[in-house]
């Protein structure tokens, strides 16, 4: 009876010094997972700066942002973008090769080249005019959903079902 008792005490003592040493590796979970959740927030507030500044570049560019607000507004943005590159810095996450201002930059001509790659909107009433009107063809040829009477699909266009002839209008 008493080599039971002591076999259970020193499963207790040995579990204890196991939970003991194992500790800074549960905290060190812990530690990267908070990391992990600042880290996600910054990429994220990098990305809505970087978006704004892309869409601010092409409202200047459509004039409608004065020319004396455009450069202020752009600078207050880059200038959020670094402090937000530099907070991901300390986390030691992106590289240091070039200083934050100039990577902000780097981010914002790429998410440009993405969008210039896209094919280039018409610039004539006429050419927009062909668009407009090759879209409604296209809705009229497009289904216009089912026969109340047979459940048979119909096309936007049809006054009678094609299938049991029940009127549509």
């Amino acid at each position: 009876m008493d080599s039971i008792g002591s076999i259970f005490l020193i499963m207790a003592v040995a579990i204890g010094v196991a939970l003991y040493v194992a500790q800074p590796f549960f905290e060190r979970v812990r530690r990267m997972t908070a990391e992990t959740h600042e880290t996600s927030a910054l990429l994220a507030e990098r990305d809505r700066v970087v978006n704004a500044l892309q869409e601010l570049d092409f409202d200047f560019k459509l004039n409608k942002i004065p020319a004396e607000d455009y450069p202020a507004q752009r600078s207050a943005l880059l200038q959020k973008g670094a402090d937000i590159l530099k907070q991901l810095d300390a986390l030691h996450l992106t590289e240091k090769d070039a200083p934050a201002e100039e990577r902000m930059e780097k981010a914002v001509a790429a998410r440009r080249a993405d969008l210039t790659s896209a094919p280039a909107a018409p610039r004539g009433d006429d050419e927009i005019e062909a668009m407009i009107a090759s879209r409604r063809k296209a809705r009229k040829e497009k289904p216009g959903g089912f026969c109340p009477r047979c459940g048979k699909p119909i096309l936007a266009v049809d006054r009678f079902c094609p299938s049991c002839g029940k009127s549509l209008s």
